[in-house]
């Protein structure tokens, strides 16, 4: 299974966790404690992770086109609740 994760600079890294889920949870499954989620897409499942400086973000579906297309609505998502364009480097 194709995996790819993030690491976003962010100051408010617990508060983008907690309005990222809060965005999906009507849509999908959505697991979260204080500062981890987890989130189940019909595609795949993404991983977040509050640091006190950044933000962890993970995907992981079945094959590589899937993984491209939910990264970008994991960015998508960050982008809309931080009104700026993000520069999120994924590695795989």
């Amino acid at each position: 299974m194709p995996i790819s994760r993030a690491d976003i600079p962010a100051e408010d890294a617990k508060g983008l966790v907690e309005r990222l889920c809060h965005e999906w949870v009507d849509a999908q499954p959505v697991d979260r404690e204080e500062t981890q989620a987890r989130v189940g897409f019909d595609e795949g499942t993404c991983l977040l992770e509050a640091q006190p400086d950044r933000l962890i973000v993970a995907v992981e579906t079945l094959d590589d086109e899937t993984l491209d297309r939910l990264e970008g609505r994991v960015n998508a998502a960050l982008e809309g609740l931080t009104g700026v364009t993000l520069d999120i480097v994924w590695e795989n």
